[in-house]
């Protein structure tokens, strides 16, 4: 029998993962077929057992691999803007403008859902912690109402998933992305401190 090498396994592990990325966002998860999956990635059952388990194990990996991706965007968004507060509220914006992404919004919104059920304790935990941070350094520098942070990320963590499976699951989703993102806005106006007036 010939072993494999860490890099090999790598590899075969990558390209699972990749083939069926695009076959879960063409298909649907219900609709793939794991001998159609494997036949395309040029794999055996047997490797996607060995890797992921089952169907559901390498969906989750997928998406896994797509939350990853869509934070490190939002973290760039974050990173690159003109100042803080343009940076948060910016990332709370193209949160839900992603929401109509063809491939979010089928593996993410929709069949993570329904395969997977609620978010993870852990992907719901990272996705807080990283508003978290961006909201104590608001808020030392007097430009968010100062309240438990944790508290605040969850709550707009909470709206902006929400919103966002909203917009996804609408026939109409221009209005709804419209709709929504005039709602975040008035969520910020409401959590950031009043501009000071120039004195006369």
């Amino acid at each position: 029998m010939v072993r494999r090498t860490r890099a090999q396994m790598e590899q075969t592990r990558a390209l699972l993962i990749e083939t069926a990325r695009r076959v879960f966002s063409e298909q649907g998860y219900s609709e793939v077929s794991l001998d159609d999956l494997t036949a395309q990635a040029g794999l055996t059952r047997g490797a996607l057992y060995h890797h992921f388990g089952d169907k559901k194990g390498l969906f989750q990996a997928v998406v896994g691999h797509i939350d990853a991706e869509m934070d490190a965007r939002l973290q760039a968004i974050s990173d690159h803007a003109e100042d803080p507060w343009a940076g948060f509220s910016n990332r709370c914006r193209a949160y839900l403008e992603m929401a109509r992404e063809p491939e979010i919004q089928r593996i993410v919104l929709r069949d993570a859902r329904a395969v997977l059920g609620a978010p993870t304790p852990a992907a719901q935990l990272h996705c807080v912690s990283s508003l978290q941070v961006l909201l104590e350094g608001l808020m030392a520098d007097h430009i968010v109402v100062a309240t438990a942070p944790q508290a605040l990320a969850s709550m707009i963590q909470g709206a902006l998933a929400e919103t966002a499976l909203w917009i996804a699951n609408g026939a109409d989703q221009p209005e709804r992305l419209e709709q929504g993102l005039a709602a975040v806005q008035l969520l910020l106006d409401g959590i950031r401190r009043p501009l000071p007036t120039a004195q006369a």
